[in-house]
């Protein structure tokens, strides 16, 4: 047998690889202009839900500077408001997104700072623990309740009503009123 016939010798596929490697790295036709390409799925984000919870998504080539009501195949809450979605067209109309899928935030990468990750949340069937680096905020229209990393607690609202069935007692070092 010659050395050119060994059949465990591997095959040289230079060509392909690069040919694979120059289409991964170029955008779809269209992409660059704003053009819907059919079939191919484009990444807005998940601003929120109208008055009658249809999903709402922006930053989409076709539609620059709108929110658009969309419709989706998957579930869909409003802890996931922010977050990047995967949306076709239906018939290539850009007022007829579907949102596909949610995209799962980026991995942390080596030169990223701590501090841009999200505040972690741990649930069990007890208790709820959101912890964060900064401060915690619970926002709901005018009221909000605020934890800050020096321990204050602010508590803001336009009607504040504490109530008990037993003791109410208030502690501090100084207490105001009025």
């Amino acid at each position: 047998m010659k050395p050119d016939d060994d059949p465990f010798v591997p095959l040289a596929a230079e060509s392909l690889v690069d040919e694979l490697d120059l289409l991964r790295r170029s955008p779809a036709r269209g992409a660059e202009s704003g053009q819907i390409v059919p079939g191919v799925p484009v990444i807005g984000r998940l601003e929120g839900f109208d008055i009658t919870e249809q999903p709402l998504v922006s930053r989409l080539a076709a539609c620059p500077g709108e929110v658009v009501p969309a419709r989706c195949t998957v579930a869909l809450r409003r802890a996931l408001m922010g977050r990047d979605v995967l949306v076709v067209f239906v018939d290539g109309d850009p007022r007829a997104p579907v949102i596909i899928g949610v995209l799962e935030p980026r991995p942390l990468l080596a030169g990223d700072a701590p501090s841009k990750l999200p505040a972690s949340v741990t649930v069990d069937g007890d208790r709820h623990v959101i912890e964060a680096d900064r401060e915690v905020v619970l926002r709901c229209g005018d009221a909000s309740i605020t934890l800050t990393r020096a321990g204050k607690v602010i508590i803001k609202g336009s009607y504040i009503l504490s109530r008990s069935s037993g003791y109410n007692k208030i502690k501090g070092a100084a207490i105001d009123l009025n």
